[in-house]
């Protein structure tokens, strides 16, 4: 069945993949009627570009999978919770639904007072330890 959790855990193997490349290990996918139209991992450090994040890279390739640039019908699975930007880009658009594994206190956008499109569903939680434990571990191997 297509639950939260099963998309979810494809945005955790997004991470994973971005780990392997010694990126920032966030994933996500953004699904249409049940069906995977892009996937993506923070390529920060291979593009060296700050804006490369997996959010920013899955929005451009579901607008061009669609055809537009709006993101109507379409749920974004992210696996830690977006910045500032990647909210902004999230809300221009218009998705319907963000669903984060796991919050970021410091740097996401919920604690900053932002929101999202007034249409946007918000789901926080789903399986956030799984995505909780790898940020944490990439960032304390790199102390």
């Amino acid at each position: 069945m297509f639950t939260d959790e099963y998309f979810m855990k494809m945005a955790l193997q997004e991470a994973e993949s971005a780990l392997e490349r010694d990126e920032v290990p966030i994933g996500c996918v953004i699904v249409s009627n049940n069906r995977v139209i892009a996937r993506a991992h923070n390529l920060t450090e291979a593009l060296n570009d700050v804006t490369a994040h997996a959010e920013m890279q899955a929005i451009t390739s579901a607008a061009h999978f669609l055809g537009g640039k709006y993101l109507t019908d379409c749920t974004l699975y992210v696996t830690v919770e977006p910045c500032v930007m990647c909210s902004g880009a999230l809300s221009w658009s218009q998705i319907s639904k963000v669903v984060i594994g796991a919050r970021d206190e410091k740097r996401g956008f919920i604690n900053k007072n932002l929101s999202l499109h007034p249409k946007t569903e918000i789901v926080t939680g789903v399986l956030e330890n799984e995505c909780s434990i790898i940020v944490k571990e990439f960032f304390k191997s790199k102390r």
